[in-house]
């Protein structure tokens, strides 16, 4: 026998099961998602929601705002919420310093609403929408509500969030109920 059979007679089998190999799936649906996430995630510009928490370092805030200025200057359009920290004040400055147009912003109320520091930051800010109809609720309800017009407005959701960021989880539950392209980083 010769070194090489040997050898082989040596290594363990693995042994790959072939019997639905020739079937296609029958779930049609899951083939379409697939599809389509694929045709988002090749698109050469995109909506692109960023969503996050507001308890953020300054070294995130940086990032986020980096992000936010790239995905712009590529032509992209970035769909946020306002916010006078974290995620939502950063995404808000980098848009604004590539190219305003290119940057909508929707909040959960109106914008006297907002403190102070939110309604300075919006000064310039061309598409603002703004949702008098949740005047009476809470901010946290209607926060929740403007995420999920937030994602149903993009093809693609980036959100940075902690594990105990509750109402985030639920905007990505949704997120991937409505079947978008789902970036989300961990900040914990």
């Amino acid at each position: 026998m010769s070194d090489e059979n040997q050898e082989k007679q040596d290594q363990p089998m693995i042994m790959v099961p072939t019997d639905d190999l020739d079937t296609v799936s029958e779930d049609s649906d899951t083939v379409d998602q697939l599809a389509m996430e694929l045709a988002t995630l090749q698109q050469s510009t995109k909506r692109i929601a960023i969503i996050g928490s507001r308890n953020l370092p300054i070294t995130h805030q940086q990032i986020i705002e980096t992000l936010s200025y790239a995905l712009v200057m590529q032509g992209n359009t970035i769909i946020t919420s306002g916010g006078s920290s974290g995620t939502n004040a950063a995404t808000i400055r980098g848009a604004m310093k590539s190219n305003p147009e290119k940057l909508k912003v929707i909040l959960p109320q109106t914008i006297g609403q907002q403190p102070s520091d939110v309604q300075d930051q919006l000064i310039g800010v061309p598409n603002i929408i703004e949702h008098a109809d949740r005047a009476m609720m809470t901010l946290a309800d209607a926060s929740r509500i403007c995420n999920r017009e937030i994602i149903d407005d993009c093809q693609q959701l980036i959100c940075f969030l902690s594990h105990t960021s509750n109402t985030l989880h639920k905007a990505i539950e949704y997120a991937e109920e409505s079947h978008k392209v789902i970036t989300a980083f961990y900040l914990d």
